[in-house]
């Protein structure tokens, strides 16, 4: 389901986020909302996006999500509206791909992160989910890519 793991060094990254802290059913409500109004605002201030568009889940989902829904910018975005700057920072992450349709996301996280338990090391709270891959470029979701990153402690 999910590619070898392996453990990777991050650089930092400037991003633009929108914060969001939701029930659980809500997500595919507020989801392309979101991230058009994000990609949207990058556009109006004549910025570029670096990368794929991921999100950011502060606190491992559980009853709600608390995350942000992110793009990698070649420049800090001004804030506007729910639109603000951050930065994805430099740190040591255990990072997957998982290729699949967005329904196979939670079996695959649970895959990951059970190589986690038994790799000897010690993963922070929150997480990164980049969709390299998705809807935007195939209507075939057995061809969507998916890349995780957990944030390691040890």
């Amino acid at each position: 389901m999910i590619d070898l793991p392996h453990v990777t060094q991050t650089t930092t990254q400037l991003t633009a986020v929108i914060h969001l802290q939701i029930a659980r059913h809500e997500i595919q409500r507020v989801m392309g909302p979101g991230l058009r109004e994000l990609m949207s605002t990058v556009a109006d201030q004549g910025i570029k996006p670096t990368g794929p568009w991921f999100v950011h889940h502060l606190t491992r989902p559980a009853d709600g999500w608390d995350f942000e829904i992110s793009v990698p910018v070649s420049e800090p975005v001004v804030a506007s509206g729910r639109v603000k700057p951050s930065q994805w920072p430099a740190m040591k992450v255990a990072r997957t791909v998982y290729e699949g349709p967005y329904e196979g996301l939670a079996g695959a996280w649970g895959e990951f992160m059970d190589w986690l338990a038994t790799s000897g090391h010690t993963p922070a709270e929150d997480l990164y989910e980049t969709y390299v891959k998705g809807p935007e470029s195939s209507p075939d979701p057995s061809t969507w890519r998916t890349e995780f990153s957990k944030p390691l402690i040890s």
